[in-house]
C-alpha cells in the first residue's frame, strides 16, 4: 500500500547501520538487520551490541526483546532496503565500491515491485546510478528509474548519514536529511520512510547532488583542519604557542580557526575528499593539497618524538589515545594508530598504548613485541615521553603535576 512501510532491511550493521536499525525499530517498524559478520548477528540477536555508542545497548536490547529488530546473514523480502556499508579506497586513493556492489547483489534476489532502496554509504558521485545498473542486470524482470523514471518498479535514492560519533542516536533523529532520488517519486517515497523517525527536515534533491553534498561537507572540514595543522607547523618553526595564537585569532568576529592535531582520521574526512579528487582531478588542487597536508602530519609528529627520544638510552613512550577522535572506540583511518605503529617499528624502546575505550590491542600492534596496552597510571609512572594523540575525557583531566618530570608532546592541546 502506498505510503506504508511495514518491514525495512538495514544492510550493514556497523557504526551507522545498527543505530539506524535500532531507531527505526523503536518507532514500531519491523527491521531486519543484514550483515556478513555472523558474530555481530549473534550478538545483536542476543540483545547485545558490538560497537561503542552511548545508550545504543539500551535501545537494541529493547527492540530485540519486543521482536522489532532481528539480525541475519541472509536477505529477506522487505518494503525498503537501506544500505550502510563501508566505502574505503584502494591504492592510489581509488574508491572501493565492492562492499556496495556486494550489498546490491545480496538483496537483488528478494526485490519486489514497489520496493525502495536507499544508499546511505558515503560514495563518489554516480554511485547510486551504478547500484541501479547492477540491480537492473541482476533483475531484468523489474524496471528501475534509469529505465522508467517515476513509473519504475523499484525506486532508488541516496541519503547520506550526517552524525557525530557519541551522539548518533540523537542526531539520527534531529538532524536534517538530504534525500536524493533518481526521480521525483523516488525522493518522495524515501522522504515518507525517513519522516517515520526523523524530526529534522528532509530536503529533496537529485541523487548526484546528494552524493556530492556529503563529500563537500567533509572536504570543507578537511580544508579547514589542514589550515590549522599547517599553522601548527608554522608556529613550531617560529616558537609561537599555536593554541594561544588560535584562541586570540578566533576573537575576531569573522574568524573561526579549528584546532590542530596529529592528522585526520575516521571513515569520512580522511577518505571522502579523495572521492572528489578522483572524479575531477584537474579541478581539485585545494582539496588535494589539504589532504596531503593532513596526511603528512603524522610523520611530522613521529620525527618530533624520535628527536626527543635520542636523549634516552632505551626510551619508553606512552601514546595517549588510538581512536580517530575523542571518547569513542573507532580506530578506522586513525592517525594515532599509525603513529604508534611507526614509532614502535622505528624505536629501540617501549611503546605504551593508553586507550581506555578498547580491551585489547588491534592486530596491527599485536605483532610488535615492544608495544603493550596499559593504564593511565602505568604510563605516568613508567614512561619517559608522554605523547598526547587523542583528547579523551580521561586525559583532559590529568593533574598537571603528574606531567612535570616528563617529556610532553601534546598534539591536541589538552595539557596546556
Amino acid at each position: 500500500m502506498k505510503g506504508v512501510f511495514s518491514r525495512v532491511t538495514m544492510v550493514g550493521l556497523g557504526y551507522i547501520g545498527l543505530p539506524t536499525a535500532a531507531v527505526m525499530a523503536s518507532r514500531g517498524l519491523e527491521v531486519i538487520g543484514l550483515d556478513v559478520d555472523q558474530g555481530a548477528v549473534d550478538t545483536i540477536n542476543s540483545g547485545g551490541v558490538h560497537i561503542v555508542e552511548p545508550d545504543l545497548d539500551i535501545v537494541v536490547r529493547s527492540v530485540v526483546t519486543t521482536g522489532n529488530l532481528r539480525a541475519t546473514t541472509i536477505a529477506e523480502p522487505s518494503d525498503a532496503f537501506l544500505i550502510a556499508v563501508p566505502t574505503p579506497f584502494k591504492s592510489g586513493h581509488k574508491p572501493d565500491l565492492s562492499y556496495i556492489q556486494a550489498a546490491a547483489n545480496a538483496i537483488a534476489p528478494v526485490l519486489e515491485t514497489g520496493n525502495l532502496i536507499v544508499l546511505e554509504s558515503t560514495s563518489p558521485v554516480g554511485t547510486t546510478e551504478k547500484v541501479a545498473q547492477w540491480l537492473a542486470q541482476a533483475r531484468p524482470d523489474l524496471s528501475f528509474p534509469q529505465q522508467a523514471g517515476d513509473q519504475s518498479d523499484i525506486m532508488l535514492a541516496y541519503c547520506p548519514e550526517r552524525v557525530l560519533p557519541g551522539y548518533v542516536l540523537q542526531e539520527l533523529v534531529n538532524n536534517d536529511r538530504i534525500i536524493g532520488g533518481m526521480s521525483d517519486r523516488c525522493s518522495q517515497r524515501a522522504t515518507e520512510l525517513y519522516k517515520i523517525f526523523v524530526k529534522g527536515d528532509c530536503l529533496p534533491t537529485t541523487a548526484r547532488t546528494a552524493e556530492l553534498c556529503k563529500l563537500t561537507e567533509n572536504a570543507c572540514r578537511d580544508v579547514n583542519i589542514a589550515f590549522a595543522n599547517e599553522m601548527s607547523l608554522v608556529c613550531e618553526e617560529l616558537s609561537v604557542n599555536v593554541w594561544e595564537l588560535i584562541a586570540l585569532a578566533n576573537r575576531h568576529p569573522r574568524v573561526n580557526i579549528l584546532q590542530p592535531g596529529p592528522g585526520v582520521g575516521g571513515h569520512c574526512i580522511a577518505v571522502d575528499p579523495w572521492f572528489i579528487v578522483d572524479s575531477v582531478p584537474e579541478s581539485t588542487q585545494l582539496i588535494r593539497t589539504a589532504r596531503e597536508v593532513n596526511d603528512g602530519k603524522p610523520q611530522h609528529v613521529i620525527k618530533r618524538v624520535l628527536a626527543k627520544a635520542e636523549r634516552f638510552k632505551s626510551p619508553s613512550i606512552a601514546c595517549f589515545g588510538l581512536a580517530f577522535k575523542a571518547d569513542i572506540d573507532d580506530l578506522r583511518e586513525s592517525p594515532a594508530l599509525g603513529i604508534c605503529r611507526d614509532l614502535a617499528s622505528q624505536l629501540e624502546g617501549t611503546v605504551m598504548v593508553v586507550e581506555p575505550n578498547i580491551d585489547e590491542l588491534p592486530e596491527s600492534l599485536k605483532t610488535l613485541s615492544n608495544v603493550r596496552l596499559c593504564s593511565v597510571q602505568e604510563a605516568l609512572k613508567e614512561a619517559d615521553i608522554l605523547l598526547g594523540l587523542v583528547d579523551h575525557s580521561e586525559f583532559r583531566t590529568l593533574n598537571p603535576e603528574s606531567l612535570v618530570e616528563k617529556v610532553v608532546i601534546d598534539t591536541r592541546g589538552m595539557w596546556r
